[in-house]
């Protein structure tokens, strides 16, 4: 639990304070409408959105706002451990009706269904039993129910969701929600699994509102001259690949949002870098094939 809750742990290190970057682009990214609901998911599994989801409910939870964060991945949970919390009863457990024997309580109160955790101001609900059925209970009434009942009691609910491209309960989950991220891992993720995941998403009519870029490396022992990209730190000298990195991702998404990327200068000794490898970064679609591209144009 204390090594992947950086942000409630350790509030001071650099990934909090990217996480705290990631909140605010977020919020910034929707300063036009509601933003309730965040879903988060990934291409693949390994890439990290279980622990993106667990520090992003944290950070907005420390700003005061009543969180929920829900294990949709029903059949690979991992929220409970994360939290130190039961595994169940869970969503699957409300949405199926099902419960065990030494369940107490009404089964349609949702309140009966979250947990609390030792951060103030977020509660989790864990992903509960493996049903046969995720997906139809994902797309179900009650689900719709679950979440506009989840809306009147908190501010914001975060969903952990499946890899979107191993099941479709990510693709389902979108068109509920008010904004979805997809978690990608430096040197990991591939830009056509990218590219499948933002077609998925739109053909049920939502969007993806940014990509999460995570396992960023820092750069060896060059700890001096940083600088700050949307929560990644990159090393002075490496600053033009990235702008480069950067506007190519721009271009696949043929959006904006990346315009407003802050180049703050900063210094850390050599402990806090060297000791933190988990960086996030929020853009617009990374890859490691891509990545690869600017370094190999750079050569010639």
């Amino acid at each position: 639990m204390r090594r992947e809750l950086i942000t409630h742990f350790i509030p001071k290190a650099p990934e909090s304070e990217m996480f705290r970057n990631l909140r605010t682009n977020i919020q910034f990214m929707n300063a036009n409408k509601e933003l309730k609901t965040i879903m988060v998911t990934s291409t693949m599994p390994g890439e990290g959105k279980s622990y993106v989801s667990a520090n992003l409910a944290v950070v907005f939870a420390q700003t005061g706002k009543r969180v929920v964060l829900v294990d949709c991945d029903m059949r690979k949970g991992r929220q409970f451990n994360i939290f130190d919390v039961s595994p169940r009863p869970g969503i699957s457990n409300y949405l199926s009706g099902v419960v065990e024997q030494d369940f107490r309580g009404d089964i349609s109160d949702v309140s009966n269904f979250i947990q609390d955790t030792d951060v103030e101001n977020l509660k989790v609900i864990s992903a509960g039993n493996v049903p046969p059925n995720p997906s139809e209970l994902l797309i179900s009434e009650k689900m719709d129910e679950f979440i506009t009942k989840l809306k009147q009691i908190c501010d914001v609910v975060i969903f952990d969701a499946p890899p979107a491209l191993i099941v479709t309960d990510a693709v389902i989950l979108a068109r509920q929600v008010d904004s979805c991220l997809v978690v990608t891992a430096h040197s990991e993720t591939k830009m056509e699994n990218i590219q499948k995941v933002k077609e998925a998403i739109e053909k049920v009519g939502a969007k993806v509102s940014g990509i999460v870029v995570n396992k960023m490396p820092t750069s060896g022992n060059r700890y001096e001259n940083m600088y700050y990209y949307y929560g990644s730190i990159v090393a002075k000298e490496d600053a033009n690949i990235f702008e480069k990195y950067i506007n190519k991702i721009k271009d696949f998404f043929k959006k904006n949002q990346v315009d407003n990327i802050k180049r703050n200068k900063i210094k850390r000794n050599h402990a806090s870098i060297h000791h933190h490898n988990n960086n996030v970064i929020m853009a617009e679609g990374p890859s490691k094939n891509l990545y690869d591209d600017i370094k190999i144009d750079l050569k010639k």
